[in-house]
């Protein structure tokens, strides 16, 4: 394999092999499917599996009830309806986030209030909250994103001295905490994803957990139709549960590579990635890392497609970030402000995907040298 040429010049991929493979096959989940399968519990409607799910999300996410649906998508959408959110509420959501974040809040006839992101950044700016809050308003979205912590706590007491409902969506960053709290235990209800990308994968699948009585009532009787009509079935329970005790470790190691990889990224001139804390640091911070983000500054004259396209065929698992909400219409939203950090997150971010994370030391640091013979072209091209 060639180490000076890259494939755009006619040299060999660095990755020939392409990205590590996710979800990752391994012996406990086999052996957990197939116990499912003999037992006969892959066939029913509520059996062992999602039950013991159940009790091991909330012990593990320290909250007394949990819900589990069909999707991180469903699980906002039935979050935000136990909260008590309906028709003509407004919920504040920050302008750069998962669009289905956005139409969970249309689905019920609530409006979306758009505040910024900080500045170099992916999460809300908890500074812009309160301008956003009217009497209108019954909750706000806090969502965790690339490996970046929302100054949750502090969004907290602006709601509960306002009595508004907290959804912290934490579907990118499920084991993650702060100050040796787990995230989802600051908002009144949290939501999760268990999508095929996703740090805890059953292909699909998705849950809500709180420890509030009635937010899970509520959701319990939006989502029963005669039966549930959002289930998570007993395999894919079978398959969660293996990785939930595998969860704490992994974290730590994709901690360990995502900050060698952003110290390497930030002595780059036009990158900026997060300041990441040592995994000896790691009490204070774990920071959950679905996606490791990369922002292109302001003034770089770094193309991003040019930039992505080129470090794409070298067999690297990148891609731009979420297109945001700020040129959404205003009959569909009310913004605060001009939205101008969101803007460029949207128009800046690279996110690599998190497989690359738990790969050994050599592929780490294949990848950091890829980094920089990419970037090096980009400015001399």
């Amino acid at each position: 394999m060639s180490q000076t040429k890259l494939k755009i010049q006619g040299g060999l991929p660095s990755f020939p092999e392409g990205p590590p493979q996710w979800p990752v096959a391994d012996t406990a989940l086999r052996q957990s499917v197939n116990e499912a399968l003999s037992s006969g519990q892959w066939g029913k409607y509520d059996g062992d599996l999602t039950l013991r799910l159940q009790s091991e999300l909330q012990t593990r996410f320290s909250a007394r009830h949990s819900l589990l649906c069909s999707s991180g998508t469903i699980s906002v959408e039935l979050a935000l309806r136990g909260a008590g959110v309906k028709s003509g509420d407004e919920v504040i959501l920050s302008a750069y986030d998962f669009p289905g974040n956005f139409r969970c809040i249309e689905a019920i006839g609530a409006t979306p209030v758009l505040v910024d992101v900080v500045r170099d950044g992916w999460v809300m700016d908890h500074l812009e909250v309160t301008q956003a809050i009217s009497e209108k308003t019954s909750a706000i979205v806090v969502s965790h994103l690339h490996g970046q912590i929302a100054k949750v706590e502090k969004i907290c007491d602006i709601a509960e001295s306002k009595g508004i409902k907290v959804v912290e969506d934490v579907c990118q960053s499920p084991g993650a905490s702060l100050d040796g709290k787990t995230l989802g235990s600051f908002g009144d209800v949290a939501t999760y994803s268990f999508g095929g990308s996703k740090l805890l994968s059953a292909g699909r699948g998705g849950a809500i957990a709180s420890d509030d009585d009635g937010i899970i009532q509520r959701a319990k009787v939006f989502a029963h139709r005669g039966n549930d009509a959002f289930p998570l079935s007993q395999i894919q329970a079978a398959l969660l549960l293996p990785q939930l005790q595998q969860l704490d470790s992994r974290n730590l190691k994709r901690q360990a590579a995502a900050q060698k990889i952003a110290e390497a990224v930030n002595r780059l001139d036009d990158f900026i990635a997060l300041e990441i804390s040592e995994v000896a640091d790691a009490q204070a911070e774990v920071g959950g890392f679905y996606k490791l983000p990369i922002m292109i500054a302001e003034d770089s004259s770094i193309d991003r497609s040019r930039f992505l396209s080129i470090i794409q065929a070298e067999g690297v698992a990148m891609d731009i970030g979420f297109r945001g909400f700020a040129k959404r219409s205003a009959r569909r939203c009310r913004a605060i402000g001009d939205l101008s950090n969101a803007r460029l997150a949207a128009t800046q971010t690279m996110l690599l995907h998190h497989p690359i994370l738990l790969a050994d030391d050599e592929q780490v640091e294949r990848l950091m040298g890829v980094l920089k013979r990419c970037h090096e072209f980009c400015r001399n091209d």
